[in-house]
């Protein structure tokens, strides 16, 4: 259930209760000219501030006047009107039932907010509108307005637990988004160095794949020896983050880039200048040392390990 927010009306030290906004298909009705039946009528019943009310555009369509006629009755009766029978909307409001109901959206083009008409307001109507269709109209209402608020009475105790249930699974919502806050921060992350015995290939792979996933804006791989594994294992890196491969030229490597460029993000290759013994792993800022080619990472004793040195020296190290 939503809270309750109180709020002053423009030009009035009464408090307005905000409440939120229900509407039950609203959308499938259309203003053509016909008188709709009571199951028509509850369809159009909206319930703000806590109280059913209609909105008097759906007021003078049932009884076949205009809006502006029916308001200006209305204001030529006004003592007839207390603020129980009739109030003006808010522009929130007014905003609440148009994000609510498409077949009102046409309310945000005007220029005032609309009012709206509890039971009372609309039992008055028939002795400022004067006409026989009013009363009868009038009469259909309030049958509409009875028989809501029995099926509301009726199932009150179904009602009162769905809110309870909304407002249960939103504690439970908060709780797991608490749960997994807590697993993130005592996670274990990557550390800064690694040593591989040999065999250990899935580890190597693994503790690999977590430093491409935590890249925030670069990936540069220099090493001599690639191949379509390590296109794979780019593909684990952020929306966002630029890759860019160092390495010897190679045709079926280069073969390789060509057809997953076509499906994934670009991978940028930059041919060696010269053969390079070791192989380094930037990530956004940090540059590893990397005891083996990526493609054979665990299958032989090996080490990674953070460097203090700064990634733009190394690549100053390659032209």
């Amino acid at each position: 259930m939503a809270k309750k927010k109180v709020t002053k009306e423009k030009n009035s030290e009464k408090p307005i209760e905000e409440t939120k906004l229900e509407v039950a298909n609203c959308n499938s009705l259309e203003d053509n000219g016909i008188v709709p039946n009571q199951d028509d009528i509850e369809q159009r019943i909206l319930t703000i501030r806590g109280k059913q009310v209609l909105i008097d555009r759906d007021l003078a369509s049932l009884y076949g006047v205009t809006t502006k006629r029916l308001n200006e009755q209305v204001r030529r009766n006004i003592a007839r009107f207390p603020e129980r029978y009739r109030f003006q909307l808010t522009k929130k409001e007014v905003k609440e039932v148009v994000a609510n109901c498409d077949r009102l959206k046409t309310l945000k083009f005007s220029t005032t907010e609309p009012f709206v008409f509890t039971e009372f307001g609309v039992s008055m109507l028939p002795s400022v509108l004067n006409s026989q269709k009013a009363i009868e109209i009038s009469i259909r209402i309030i049958d509409a307005f009875v028989a809501m608020r029995r099926f509301m009475l009726q199932n009150a105790t179904i009602l009162t637990r769905i809110a309870h249930l909304e407002k249960h699974q939103i504690k439970t919502d908060e709780k797991i988004d608490q749960i997994l806050d807590k697993i993130e921060d005592i996670s274990p992350k990557p550390l800064p160095e690694q040593v591989f015995p040999t065999g250990c290939v899935w580890d190597a792979w693994a503790y690999i794949s977590d430093l491409v996933r935590n890249a925030k804006q670069r990936i540069i791989l220099i090493d001599n020896f690639v191949d379509d594994r390590v296109l794979s294992l780019f593909t684990k890196r952020a929306n966002g983050v630029s890759a860019t491969i160092h390495t010897r030229y190679n045709e079926q490597f280069l073969t390789d880039l060509k057809k997953h460029n076509t499906q994934y993000p670009e991978i940028e290759f930059i041919q060696l200048p010269h053969r390079n013994h070791d192989r380094f792993l930037i990530i956004d800022d940090k540059v590893y040392f990397i005891g083996a080619s990526l493609k054979d990472i665990g299958t032989g004793l090996c080490a990674v390990a953070e460097m203090e040195i700064a990634p733009e020296t190394i690549l100053e190290l390659l032209k």
